[in-house]
């Protein structure tokens, strides 16, 4: 299985396969001719209340693990979206989760809370099949 995250404006690789645009907003500026991205996926982005707490739009900010446990069950409505994906890689097929340019912490986004989230559903299925 081959599952990569990046932010959206970093350099296209040639193995990146199928590059799946998981912000919530669709980056400004960006032309369509220009957009880096195969597939845009907002729904598998942080909802825009999880977000604004995140960043503490109206209060304090939200601390990673609280943003992570709400992220993770946000997913669950996304049972199908996450799935189809999850079937694309358990077949072999090669995917980058792109996120914003200002995300620069792999570690502190939802990019790879989702890439985690697909990996063990593909494993599941392969378990299953």
């Amino acid at each position: 299985m081959h599952l990569e995250t990046k932010r959206w404006n970093d350099p296209i690789e040639r193995d990146d396969g199928l590059r799946v645009l998981v912000c919530r907003f669709r980056p400004r500026g960006v032309r369509k001719e220009n957009e880096t991205w195969d597939v845009w996926e907002p729904n598998l982005a942080p909802s825009r209340e999880l977000l604004a707490a995140f960043r503490g739009k109206s209060g304090p900010p939200l601390p990673w693990k609280d943003f992570a446990r709400q992220y993770r069950a946000e997913m669950k409505a996304e049972r199908d979206r996450i799935r189809s994906l999850a079937e694309r890689l358990r077949l072999g097929e090669r995917m980058t989760l792109l996120c914003s340019s200002s995300c620069v912490d792999p570690a502190r986004c939802h990019r790879t809370l989702l890439a985690g989230i697909l990996e063990r559903e593909a494993a599941a299925g392969a378990e299953a099949a």
